[in-house]
């Protein structure tokens, strides 16, 4: 009974999480309508800088360290792949964007098998197939041509992924509170960097990593404050999710954020994904699950 408990907990937690989570995409989206995208995430991580260091500030860390790099990685990838998603919530239909973020865990998994040698089933090799299966509906390529949409949503899934398997390795020398760390404050000093050299660069292809600041008015700062509120809410109900059940059932149920984006994205004013992204959206949900499963 104890275990059944802890397994609806877990579901439970996991399932207000993706809610969650879909609600701080729709914020950043209805905020992106007067912030370029670089300026969300600087608000999104802000919020992270300042909850991670007054835990720090509360209980300092004890810790080996001795990977100073790999954690500068781990918070750049995290932060590229950050930007990109962020830039996608504001261009592309909500529940396409958080699709393209819920392909991660397939590029983790080959990422874990590459670089970290982790052993890799038949089944895992399967569902990382049918992922790319179903990465191929979504981006409908013309040829060998994939729009800039598409491709920033694969290196979001790639970014990602190479940041989650960078984890496992620095889990061995760092808290979790320092890895997060390294996450958001790059991503808060990233920005400030960007905004900074920004009207030196003439890229208008690049816009989605050089702006101009514009100070918030009005509602729009409801937008970025909710965000940065809901986004941690999120993170709190996932971690405990993983700490109530197995992270496979977990992972599993984390992919209902898809549909709950996709319902929010409606009411938004998103059209509702055609037949063929439909289908591409449901490979890649098996995929991942099986990947899920596996792990």
């Amino acid at each position: 009974m104890q275990r059944i408990k802890n397994l609806n907990e877990g579901v439970k937690y996991m399932l207000l999480a993706s809610l969650m989570f879909a609600f701080m995409g729709a914020f950043a989206k209805l905020a992106s309508e007067s912030l370029p995208s670089l300026e969300v995430v600087f608000f999104r991580n802000i919020a992270g800088v300042i909850l991670i260091a007054s835990a720090i500030a509360k209980k300092p860390l004890k810790q080996k360290g001795g990977k100073p790099f790999l954690l500068l990685f781990r918070g750049l990838m995290g932060f590229s792949a950050l930007l990109t998603f962020f830039y996608l919530i504001a261009h592309i239909p909500l529940g396409d964007a958080m699709t393209w973020s819920k392909t991660s865990p397939i590029f983790t998994a080959v990422f874990a098998w590459f670089f970290l040698k982790e052993k890799m089933t038949k089944k895992a090799w399967s569902a990382v197939f049918l992922g790319f299966i179903g990465i191929l509906f979504i981006t409908k390529p013309t040829g060998l041509t994939l729009s800039k949409y598409d491709l920033l949503g694969l290196f979001s899934g790639i970014g990602a992924a190479l940041a989650y398997t960078s984890i496992r390795e620095l889990r061995t020398y760092y808290e979790t509170r320092a890895i997060v760390l390294s996450f958001v404050a790059v991503g808060t000093v990233g920005p400030l960097v960007l905004f900074a050299i920004s009207p030196y660069i003439d890229a208008p292809e690049f816009d989605f990593m050089f702006a101009t600041f514009v100070l918030p008015q009005g509602i729009v700062w409801v937008y970025v404050i909710g965000m940065g509120i809901i986004a941690t809410i999120s993170q709190l109900l996932m971690t405990k999710a993983y700490g109530a059940t197995k992270a496979g059932i977990v992972g599993a149920v984390s992919y209902t954020n898809i549909l709950f984006s996709i319902i929010v994205g409606t009411l938004l004013g998103d059209d509702l994904p055609d037949m063929i992204t439909t289908t591409g959206i449901v490979l890649i949900v098996l995929a991942g699950i099986m990947v899920a499963k596996e792990k």
